[in-house]
């Protein structure tokens, strides 16, 4: 890890770190109370297997708009304002899609609307906290980015549990949905109020240094996508969000449809999964700084192939939780260790980090949908074989995500 860099008071940087754990939070928290109730929407809905994967498309397709809009919008707004204007985007979509997607008020359209609108606010501030992130991470210098998308796996962690809770009390889609709404739409408010002011970034406009103008912002955003070590990074995040993304939309639908257990065992499930990608990331930090990025890419690229495995040809119960347990570990730190090389660089960090996480919540968010067309042709058990490949290239382009330091000693 890089030397420290920060002109910020050590106080200043915890408040900074905190407020982006926060934000961690509130998006996992997001993500898992929608689709832990995948189950009971498909069936207030009557939608079948493929119907669902032309539904999440449309969460796909509104965060695909929400990445390529998210530097824009940095560059115009700033991370305090930008980050608001997501996460309360994504409390107007979580409405919308409870309300269609509940016994009260089946509207296949209304969860179509809810869910673009949330796939838009959701991968806008994707992006924007992991640029705030890796800009902390490189002041503060440590590894703190798995830690931080822990805190994402804490949020889904908590929205699986209550949508477990939930499921198992009979509470209506729209009336869980709502009550998760309004504590994301406040909670950001608060949060936000301790990331830092930064010229870079198009906050502080009264800055010492004046911040370069728009359009050259907006330029150099664009321009870090001619450098293939960045692409190979980027090909790293391809397979393991695939594979992340891909069990927060299928993994409690494939318990069900797959194995044969019912709705709440399905979310139960998806909470093994999420308390296992979580554990993965808290320790991550530490494991990254003793051993390096590569060779942990590498063992996890391999965990994360047995535990599909045996999730996928499993015929006993125990093969299916240590199945979940080892897709969740496997998969853990390919997005945070992405976010951390694309910033191991002097100059353009933002921008890099940008491109790269736009690399991988494309995977996140366009995966699932492509496995539910599979799915419907050929069993959703059999869709989630596409994993195994992305996870091998995973493992063949690790050596791009080697530290800066290692490549200058080499």
């Amino acid at each position: 890890m890089a030397e420290p860099t920060a002109t910020r008071r050590p106080r200043e940087l915890v408040a900074w770190r905190n407020a982006i754990f926060a934000i961690f939070f509130l998006s996992g928290l997001g993500m898992a109370s929608w689709v832990a109730r995948i189950p009971a929407i498909r069936d207030d809905t009557g939608l079948s297997t493929q119907g669902v994967g032309l539904v999440i498309l449309a969460s796909s397709a509104g965060a695909v708009l929400g990445l390529i809009a998210a530097p824009w919008l940095l560059a115009r707004l700033g991370a305090r304002l930008g980050m608001i204007g997501a996460l309360v985007t994504v409390s107007a979509g979580l409405v919308f899609t409870g309300i269609g997607g509940s016994a009260l008020l089946p509207s296949v359209p209304l969860v179509v609307i809810g869910l673009a609108l949330f796939g838009f606010g959701n991968g806008a501030v994707d992006v924007m906290m992991n640029v705030e992130g890796a800009e902390a991470e490189r002041e503060i210098g440590r590894t703190v980015m798995p830690l931080m998308h822990a805190f994402f796996s804490f949020g889904t962690v908590a929205g699986a549990g209550v949508a477990a809770a939930a499921s198992a009390a009979e509470v209506p889609v729209s009336i869980h949905l709502l009550a998760i709404a309004l504590g994301i739409a406040v909670a950001i408010f608060v949060a936000v109020r301790s990331v830092p002011l930064r010229a870079e970034v198009g906050d502080d406009t009264h800055a010492d240094t004046p911040r370069p103008p728009f359009a050259e912002r907006l330029r150099a955003n664009l321009a870090v996508w001619g450098d293939v070590r960045l692409l190979l990074i980027g090909v790293i995040m391809l397979g393991m969000s695939f594979a992340e993304g891909s069990a927060n939309d299928w993994l409690a639908l494939a318990v069900v449809d797959g194995h044969g257990f019912d709705a709440t065992i399905g979310a139960i499930m998806f909470g093994v999964f999420t308390v296992s990608i979580t554990a993965a990331r808290v320790v991550g930090g530490p494991v990254l700084d003793r051993y390096g990025r590569v060779p942990v890419l590498r063992v996890l690229a391999i965990v994360g192939i047995i535990g599909l495995s045996l999730f996928i040809f499993g015929t006993e119960t125990w093969m299916l939780v240590v199945g979940t347990v080892l897709w969740g570990v496997g998969s853990s730190l390919g997005f945070p260790v992405g976010m951390s090389a694309a910033a191991d660089h002097p100059t353009d960090s933002a921008a890099r980090v940008s491109a790269v996480a736009i690399i991988g919540y494309c995977a996140f968010l366009t995966g699932p949908p492509l496995l539910g067309f599979i799915g419907q042709q050929f069993g959703i058990l059999n869709a989630l074989l596409v994993i195994l490949v992305l996870l091998v290239l995973s493992f063949l382009a690790a050596p791009a995500a080697r530290e800066r330091s290692r490549v200058a000693s080499s």
